[in-house]
């Protein structure tokens, strides 16, 4: 992607470096009756929603925004029940808002129910309620969640021989992100060359799945067109295209537009992701690039991203010093780690780290290590066994009772 760097430094000077840094987003506040219908059984979901809904005319406890927004989470039996519910009660109370079913069908489009979406669009028309453009729109997304493309195509068909309901940008929209979906990367194109013919604009989502579903499918050559025609008008990358872009050259082994891409994106002040730090540390890893793995850790240091990209770095370049039983390397990237506040992300990190000194037969230095993390790291039954076998192998009589000693005190038994 010759374009690629440039690109983005280009749109990022036009307002990218004002955005928000790409950050984790806080979830919502947990909902007492969405836990409660989790723990109970399928056949008590809707006697329960009604004995609430009941109570609900006293009170403001009951909130159904707040339920449908943890439905994806939902057991698919459980979360068919629920919205069973909600329609069973909006035709018992004779609902005629049109916005409430279209509501209705995008949650059987989130929890890939495309049976209920469609007994939710026949019900809409036994009750005189006349279907429009987005409720054809929103089958379409509920067939695509299933993965049931056929019906979908079926569905356009009849939109495309209808007065009232003829398909629009959202429609083209519609098949572009579920063939991308699909990783059917010839029909997403096709969608999208038709969606232009009859004089539609491409936004910001339809490059994301362009670009999604050229990567999906290897094809290199795609993703690299969509991103340069996106950038070439104007169109600012979101961290989901980035994040492709980086999967890409990856995938590709670039390892020289990796590091060209990672500049230009730091030069405009954004953050790079957890999935973009560990595609890259993945990548440096399987060819045992150390060099490169030491400067994109100086990188990341000196541009102060965030505590869990660092950790993936540092966790990276000790895993690889370790394997290569560079102990003196491992030991100065632990004590860079540990002065800046940081511990292992994991305990199999450790693990690699404690090999590496049993490797290199340095009991005393292990010990050492040992001691000082001990205040930040509390070891597991893996780890200790393992400096149980290590000792032992080694003939460490004294070490051995002492570290027995210690699991004991833990409540750990030895293996």
């Amino acid at each position: 992607m010759a374009l690629v760097c440039k690109g983005l430094l280009s749109v990022a000077k036009r307002g990218l470096s004002s955005q928000r840094p790409f950050c984790n987003r806080p979830s919502s506040s947990s909902n007492p009756l969405l836990n409660r219908l989790l723990q109970l059984p399928s056949s008590l979901i809707k006697t329960t929603l009604n004995s609430d809904d009941r109570f609900a005319q006293k009170s403001s406890n009951f909130s159904w925004d707040a339920l449908a927004a943890g439905l994806p989470s939902f057991p698919s039996e459980k979360a068919q029940l629920v919205l069973e519910w909600k329609l069973e009660k909006m035709l018992k109370e004779n609902e005629r808002d049109y916005d409430q079913y279209l509501n209705l069908l995008s949650l059987c489009s989130k929890v890939r129910n495309v049976s209920l979406a469609m007994h939710v669009f026949t019900s809409m028309e036994v009750h005189g309620i006349k279907p429009a453009t987005p409720v054809f729109n929103s089958l379409i997304n509920a067939c695509f969640s299933s993965k049931d493309a056929i019906t979908a195509l079926s569905l356009f068909e009849i939109m495309q021989s209808s007065e009232d309901y003829k398909p629009n940008a959202e429609t083209y929209e519609a098949f572009i992100i579920g063939f991308s979906s699909l990783g059917n990367a010839v029909a997403m194109k096709s969608w999208y060359s038709a969606k232009k013919a009859v004089g539609y604009c491409a936004k910001l989502q339809t490059y994301e799945s362009l670009i999604s579903g050229c990567i999906k499918s290897s094809d290199f050559d795609g993703a690299e067109k969509f991103y340069e025609e996106m950038m070439s008008i104007g169109i600012m990358p979101n961290e989901p295209i980035l994040e492709n872009v980086v999967e890409g050259f990856c995938r590709q082994r670039k390892l020289n537009q990796v590091k060209e891409f990672l500049k230009s994106f730091l030069d405009v002040g954004q953050e790079i992701s957890l999935k973009m730090a560990e595609k890259i540390v993945r990548l440096y890893s399987e060819h045992g690039k150390v060099d490169e793995m030491e400067e994109l850790l100086s990188t990341v240091v000196e541009s102060g991203q965030v505590v869990e990209v660092l950790l993936q770095v540092y966790s990276g370049i000790i895993r690889m010093y370790a394997m290569l039983n560079r102990l003196d390397d491992v030991e100065y990237c632990v004590g860079r780690m540990f002065k800046q506040g940081l511990s292992f992300r994991c305990s199999d990190d450790l693990e690699k780290v404690i090999c590496c000194y049993l490797r290199k037969e340095a009991y005393d230095r292990l010990e050492i290590f040992l001691e000082h993390i001990k205040g930040s790291h509390k070891l597991t039954k893996s780890t200790y066994n393992l400096l149980v076998a290590g000792y032992r192998r080694a003939g460490l009589s004294e070490k051995l009772d002492l570290l027995v000693k210690e699991m004991e005190l833990a409540g750990i038994i030895p293996s």
